[in-house]
Order: C-alpha cells, then structure tokens, then sequence
C-alpha cells in the first residue's frame, strides 16, 4: 500500500493500514487522555486555540497546545476535540503541512471560519451537551463568535479555567520563560516610558467615556509602553506581562525576579507618585482587575487583544 500512494510524504487515510508519513505524530494516546479529562469534568467538546494568553500570532513551546496535541506545528489553527472525534481548522497556507504532520485520528477542515467550526460542533455535540474552552485563550471578539454560533442551539458554551491540554501535557510540558528582562537604550525608543504614560493619561482624559484605566494584554503594548524587551517568545523581542495604568498608578504584572537591575530601577525612580510603576506578580492580574472594577470605574481595553477570561472579571 505505500507504494500506491501517489504523495508518499502526506498521509493516507483511505487505505489500511493508513499511511503515514514519518512528519506524523502519534497522537493516540493524547487525545485519550484528553477525552478521559473531558469525561471527568462533562465536557463534550473541548475548543484549543493556536494563541496564547496575549493573542499572540507566533508563542511560546510552552503555549504550543495545539501543536502538541495534533502535532500540526502552524501559527494558526483551532483544534476541536469531541468523545469520538477531532478535527483541525486551518487555511490554505498550511494545508499540506497539515496533511504531513496530522495522523489518522484528525479531520483536517480547509476553513478558519468560527461559523464552520460551529456547525461541525452541533454535528457532533448533542442537544444538552457542554462546549468548553480556557477563557484566557480567547479574545473578546472570538468569544462572542462561538456564543453567537451556538446560540439557541440547546448547547452551553462553558468556559472551564483549569486548562484541559495543560493538565494532559503535564511534566512535559515546557518551563515558564526566566531570561532576563532588559530596558533598551533611549536611542532606539524615541521617548522615556514617562512621557508615553503622561501622553496615554492625556488620552484617557480627552476620551468621550473618560476612562479611569488602560488594561494592556498585547504583549508588545506592555513592552513599548516601559521600554522594555525580552525573549519569552522566540524571533519576538517581548515578555509576558500585563499592564494597568490609571490616571494616579501604574501596575505592571510581570514575573519581576526577571527584571534586569536596571530596568527596576527605571521604573521604580519615581516612587512614591503618579510615574511609579508597582511591580505585581503575573499571575495576579485577573484578582487585581477583578478589585479594581469594584470601584466606580470604566475600563478601557481592547477586544482583539484582551481574554474574555480577564473581561469577565469587569462588571457590565
């Protein structure tokens, strides 16, 4: 049977035993796994990404859940996993790699269109059933989408936070990035990170709404904003980070024992006052959202870059 495949380095799932090219990853016993997680929690679809966190066109191995549980390696892609099947969405760029690294358990589905992967979803989810996916890996936009796809479809989108393909992936997965993080000399940024805070807060306060905070999650917003570069991600010169800014304070969320000395000491030479950056933990940014929107407050945030995760915190 190899022989009669016209393509021997693409596989072949029409004969049998199907043929797979040596690019194509085993991924049996994952999607077991994956489905044995899902069982546990009353799922029956699970929705995976290509982004991470941040939106991020290119990741982190460590974010590269879709490329680990399918093996398709691509910068774009979304992966749906039911009890009985598994599909990947992606377009035309990639549909050979597709077609090379994807073993038999795939469907391969030449689209990226949300409204595709909506109907194949009620296809195979019954009326009744639960449609999951991490809310911190979908943005406002994508997740109004996939609500309004199965909407009044007697199926519920349900957000589940504990990550199911992170659970699965477990010790394998890769470490968190711990590189330095390093402030870039004033001739290559064009302004002090001061004068960028002072002209964010000049816009905050000619905007019609008056917002009294900027929550930034595109990476590389944080990293122009304090002037600052890092490796997290790989060709991309940014660092995973979140950042408050209101007319009076400045948080930055960011692993800071990363912080190269001096770029602490950059953003922390106005401190006490409205230019000093308090440094938080990461992993805080969603609890210290979730305090600020107590208050009488209107945030202001983009819905391209921004996780429903983090805009679910902010009260209507």
């Amino acid at each position: 049977p190899q022989a009669a495949s016209a393509r021997s380095d693409v596989r072949d799932c029409s004969v049998d035993p199907p043929y797979l090219p040596p690019t194509a990853t085993n991924t049996t016993a994952r999607l077991a796994a994956l489905r044995g997680t899902m069982r546990a929690h009353g799922i029956h679809a699970y929705i995976v990404p290509s982004t991470d966190a941040h939106m991020s066109e290119y990741i982190a191995e460590r974010d590269s859940r879709l490329g680990w549980l399918t093996g398709f390696t691509g910068s774009a892609g979304t992966g749906v996993v039911t009890q009985d099947k598994a599909a990947l969405w992606t377009d035309s760029r990639y549909w050979t790699q597709a077609e090379r690294q994807l073993d038999c358990n795939w469907e391969l589905q030449r689209t990226t269109w949300i409204e595709s992967i909506g109907l194949w979803i009620l296809e195979a989810v019954p009326v009744g059933g639960n449609i999951s996916l991490d809310p911190f890996l979908f943005s406002i936009d994508t997740w109004n989408s996939y609500s309004r796809a199965l909407h009044g479809s007697g199926r519920t989108l349900l957000p589940i936070e504990t990550n199911l393909v992170d659970q699965v992936w477990g010790d394998q997965r890769p470490p968190p990035a711990s590189s330095e993080i390093y402030s870039l000399p004033p001739a290559f940024t064009g302004s002090s990170w001061q004068e960028k805070v002072a002209g964010i807060r000049q816009q905050m306060e000619q905007h019609v709404r008056r917002p009294t905070a900027v929550l930034l999650s595109g990476l590389e917003e944080t990293a122009w904003l304090f002037n600052l570069r890092g490796d997290d991600i790989p060709y991309n010169p940014v660092f995973y980070a979140y950042t408050l800014l209101t007319n009076t304070t400045i948080s930055l969320f960011v692993n800071e024992t990363r912080l190269a000395a001096a770029a602490r000491q950059s953003l922390q030479a106005g401190c006490p006052g409205p230019l000093c950056v308090e440094l938080r933990e990461y992993g805080q940014a969603r609890t210290h959202l979730r305090h600020y929107a107590q208050g009488n407050v209107t945030i202001w945030l983009g819905t391209e870059y921004t996780t429903y995760g983090l805009y679910s915190v902010i009260p209507q």
